[in-house]
């Protein structure tokens, strides 16, 4: 899967979190730049992104991630 679709599917699962169809995810996001992402909505976005690629992160590798960018790549990883 390329950069494009991960970007893609993930921009989906934000918007559908978050209830808003205009959010554009960057890489430099994270939860201090969305007013409704908190520890419920960062669960969800967890859980429904391992659901959307058929993937499962670890919990030391959530800790570790700072945004959106990062998240991207670690997903990048366990599609190969």
């Amino acid at each position: 899967m390329i950069e494009d679709e991960i970007e893609e599917k993930l921009q989906k699962v934000f918007r559908e979190i978050f209830n808003d169809e205009e959010l554009v995810i960057r890489d430099s996001m994270n939860a201090d730049d969305i007013d409704e992402w908190d520890s419920l909505s960062h669960i969800s976005l967890i859980v429904s992104t391992e659901e959307v690629f058929g993937i499962r992160f670890r919990h030391s590798e959530i800790e570790k991630l700072n945004n959106i960018g990062e998240f991207k790549i670690l997903i990048s990883s366990k599609l190969k």
